[in-house]
C-alpha cells in the first residue's frame, strides 16, 4: 500500500515506467551503436563472408591477392624476356663470375623483366619487402598498375588470408636460366616468384615464356599443377645442373646403381617442374633434383615453395630447412623430391654436402 494512502494508478505506473525506458535509451544508444560498429568492423568470425577489398587493417597483406599479382608478374615478365630473344637484342654481357669461376651473363631480358616485375609488386604492395636477383635503377623507375581483379581460377581454389606486411618478403628471378638464355635454349627459361612468410616459403610462381605455360601454388591453399605418381627410387632419374652433372653422376651411380639417369639441365625453375605433372612437350621428367654449389634463393624459392604446397621437399644436401630470411645465398647445396623417402634420399648421398662448399 502507498504511505498516507495514496493509490497510485495503473495507468500512471505505466507511464511512468514508458518515461523512465525512454531516458535510458537516449543515455545507451549511442555507446551501445558505436560499440556494435566496432565489432561488425573487426576481424570477421571463421567462415563468415569475405571483406571487401581494401579493408584489410593497416599493415596485413592478402595473400590470395599476393599470389594473383605475383603471376601477373611472372607473366609480365616472360613477356619482356620474349621480346627481346625474339628480337636478337639481348646485349648480353658478363657482370661477373660464380663461386666456380663461370662468367654469370646479364641482358636486356633480364634487366626489362626485373623491372617490370618490381614495379607492379611493389605498386600493388609496397610495403612488402622484395629481393630481386637484379637491381633496380631508379632513373628507370616506372608506374605498372595493377587492378586488383584475381583470376577465377584462384579465386574457386584459394580463399583470403591475411598476414603481417612485415612478416612478408617477396623473392623474383626476372629470366632464370640466363646462360640458356643467350645460347638461345628456350625451354629452360622462367621468370618466377616466391613470397615467404617469416621465412617460408608458401607462394611460389614458375612461368614459361616460350610455352606460356604457369605453375602456381600456395601452401595451405591450392594449386594449378600436380605432382607426378610413377617413381622408382632404386633407380631414380636425377635432375642437375648441365655444369654439375659430372659431379653428381659418380657418386649417384655408386649410391643407386649404374642403371641411375642422370638429366643435365639449365634453371632451377625448370628442373623443378620436371618433378611435377606438366602438360609440356619441352619438359623433361625427373624423380630427383640435386644441385651440389652455392646456389641464390631467388632461384630455389619459388620451386620451393610448389613443392612444400604439394607435399614435396627441399633441402640443403643434409636434410636442413631453408630459410628464405636474411642472406640472398644458400650453402649447402640442395635435394628436391616429392612423394618419396626424402630422408632416405638424403641418408643414400652424403658425400655430396662436401662439394656444395666448393
Amino acid at each position: 500500500m502507498a504511505p498516507m494512502g495514496i493509490r497510485l494508478s495503473p495507468l500512471g505506473m505505466a507511464l511512468f515506467c514508458l518515461l523512465g525506458l525512454g531516458v535510458l535509451y537516449h543515455l545507451y544508444s549511442g555507446f551501445l551503436a558505436g560499440r556494435f560498429s566496432f565489432f561488425m568492423l573487426s576481424e570477421p568470425a571463421a567462415g563468415g563472408p569475405e571483406s571487401p577489398r581494401g579493408s584489410a587493417p593497416a599493415g596485413a597483406v592478402d595473400l590470395r591477392e599476393l599470389l594473383a599479382v605475383s603471376v601477373l608478374a611472372a607473366v609480365r615478365g616472360g613477356q619482356e624476356v620474349k621480346r627481346v630473344r625474339e628480337g636478337n637484342v639481348l646485349n648480353a654481357k658478363a657482370k661477373g663470375k660464380t663461386r666456380e669461376g663461370a662468367e654469370e651473363q646479364l641482358t636486356s631480358g633480364d634487366l626489362l623483366s626485373n623491372r617490370r616485375m618490381f614495379y607492379l609488386l611493389k605498386g600493388a604492395f609496397p610495403a612488402v619487402q622484395i629481393n630481386s636477383e637484379e637491381r633496380v635503377d631508379t632513373a628507370d623507375q616506372e608506374t605498372v598498375s595493377w587492378d586488383r581483379s584475381i583470376p577465377e581460377d584462384i579465386k574457386q581454389k584459394i580463399q583470403p588470408k591475411e598476414v603481417p606486411a612485415e612478416s612478408v618478403t617477396v623473392w623474383i628471378d626476372p629470366l632464370d636460366a640466363t646462360q640458356e638464355y643467350t645460347e638461345d635454349l628456350r625451354q629452360y627459361v622462367t621468370t618466377m616468384v616466391c613470397v615467404a612468410v617469416n621465412g617460408k616459403p608458401v607462394i611460389g610462381v614458375i612461368h614459361k615464356p616460350f610455352s606460356s605455360y604457369t605453375a602456381w601454388a600456395m601452401v595451405d591453399g591450392g594449386s594449378n599443377v600436380k605432382a607426378r605418381s610413377s617413381y622408382n627410387e632404386k633407380t631414380p632419374r636425377i635432375i642437375v645442373s648441365r655444369s654439375h652433372a659430372g659431379k653428381v653422376e659418380q657418386v649417384a651411380r655408386q649410391t643407386f646403381g649404374n642403371k641411375t639417369v642422370i638429366i643435365p639441365a639449365g634453371g632451377a625453375g625448370y628442373k623443378v617442374l620436371a618433378l611435377l605433372d606438366v602438360d609440356e612437350k619441352n619438359q623433361e621428367e625427373a624423380d630427383v633434383y640435386i644441385h651440389v654449389t652455392y646456389i641464390k634463393k631467388w632461384d630455389i624459392c619459388a620451386g620451393n615453395a610448389v613443392l612444400r604446397a604439394l607435399g614435396g621437399h627441399m633441402t640443403t644436401l643434409t636434410g636442413e630447412e631453408i630459410s628464405y630470411t636474411g642472406s640472398d645465398g644458400n650453402e649447402g647445396g640442395l635435394i628436391a623430391s616429392i612423394n618419396m623417402n626424402h630422408k632416405a634420399l638424403i641418408e643414400k648421398l652424403p658425400d655430396l654436402e662436401k662439394t656444395s662448399h666448393k
